[in-house]
């Protein structure tokens, strides 16, 4: 007779059993987007291939995978990861900038004009908040390998992007915590006060035992390489305090994951930022950051696309006029104090801004549970934000091709 310990345990793996199912699947989908990304020649990036596979393998579709609690923590750990990177690629130096300035600037009017447009067509002030919000953000951290792969890091083009795209994440998630939460705005700006405060804590925290503590510090040396790993240890337990703090205090936690990217990129010495960022991708792009987009993926109703394909294609087109134009018109009639110069570079940092999904994912998450909007027009929104890393991208590429 089996005992009572073993039927726990029993009950126990078959509590997971669809979680693993589930998660098997969305591995597959995550190798599978890579290899059909090189048939085609790279033209379709891999991110959006890990979308539309999520969805095909999604409950609308065929139903073979599902989104449950242990499949939603997988997708909360990676959309940290994704953000991590995404902040690590961030020198704050540039954010001090005129062009930073500028950048906030167009997001700006970007914010106000999207907000009064979808106030006159809606009626409806929470409604037009929430378009404002999702239709200006830019998603660094999605385009931040395309830019990776295109080797426009580092040229004006690729830094030009990367300030644009850190002020369309961290704007929108500050308004989105300060406009769309249940707490007042002024308990909202203290809460995220004392999360900056908690941040900093965090950022000198290693520092300071290293120096209280010599040994503390040599026993992170030594253990760097083996199989203790332990710098890496500390990295995600930054990620992970970070975003638990943003949890109890019911901020998105997309900007603890985005601090905690910040907090490396000051405290790792620069002579370092090339290997510890290597061997970070090889630990969030294996697993972590391709299971959020095909969980992300799976979350689209694919029933609203055939029911409403004019809306869907709608929205990339939005965000263009929304995000992309603005950004363009003031490459063009205003100095930035970028030294992007040309035409076709002007067009591909536009491009690059228009691309959005994570903010659009999280805004209507909470746009839909709170019950501002439907799950239709979430479900049209995100896939909608999914055409335009399909679709921007690899615009902005054949532009830099044909120059």
């Amino acid at each position: 007779m089996l005992s009572d310990a073993t039927f726990v345990l029993a009950a126990g793996e078959n509590a997971y059993t669809p979680s693993l199912v589930s998660f098997a699947w969305i591995m597959a989908v995550a190798l599978l987007a890579p290899l059909v990304s090189h048939i085609l020649g790279q033209k379709m990036p891999a991110v959006a291939l890990l979308i539309f596979f999520g969805m095909a393998i999604g409950p609308s579709m065929l139903d073979l995978a599902h989104e449950d609690p242990g499949i939603g923590m997988l997708k909360e750990l990676g959309v940290g990861a994704l953000f991590l990177l995404a902040g690590f690629e961030i020198d704050l130096a540039t954010l001090k900038s005129k062009e930073a300035v500028t950048g906030l600037s167009t997001w700006l009017i970007c914010a106000v004009a999207c907000g009064i447009g979808a106030y006159f067509l809606m009626d409806d002030i929470p409604g037009a908040i929430v378009m404002a919000i999702a239709l200006t953000s830019t998603a660094l951290g999605t385009i931040t390998p395309m830019l990776k792969q295109d080797q426009l890091l580092g040229t004006k083009v690729g830094d030009s992007v990367v300030i644009h795209g850190a002020i369309g994440e961290v704007a929108p998630i500050t308004a989105m915590a300060l406009l769309l939460g249940t707490r007042s705005t002024l308990t909202t700006m203290l809460i995220l006060l004392a999360f900056i405060a908690i941040a900093v804590a965090v950022a000198l925290m290693p520092i300071a035992v290293g120096k209280l503590m010599p040994w503390f510090k040599d026993a992170f040396i030594s253990g760097a390489g083996s199989t203790n790993q332990t710098i890496l240890r500390l990295i995600i337990l930054i990620l992970a305090v970070l975003m638990a703090v943003t949890a109890v205090f019911e901020l998105d936690i997309v900007l603890g994951a985005f601090a905690a990217g910040i907090i490396l990129n000051r405290i790792i010495p620069d002579e370092f930022h090339k290997g510890l960022e290597n061997r970070l991708d090889v630990v969030f792009y294996s697993m972590l950051i391709p299971v959020f987009f095909v969980i992300s993926g799976m979350s689209i109703d694919w029933h609203v696309i055939v029911e409403e394909p004019l809306k869907v294609l709608g929205i990339p087109a939005l965000i263009l006029v929304t995000r992309g134009l603005p950004v363009f018109l003031r490459e063009n009639i205003h100095h930035t104090g970028s030294d992007v110069e040309t035409t076709r570079e002007r067009i591909q940092v536009a491009l690059y801004a228009a691309t959005g999904l994570p903010i659009i994912v999280a805004v209507m998450t909470v746009a839909v549970d709170s019950g501002i909007v439907d799950a239709e027009t979430g479900s049209i929104f995100i896939a909608g934000g999914a055409l335009t890393v399909a679709i921007f991208p690899l615009l902005s590429t054949l532009v830099r091709e044909k120059g």
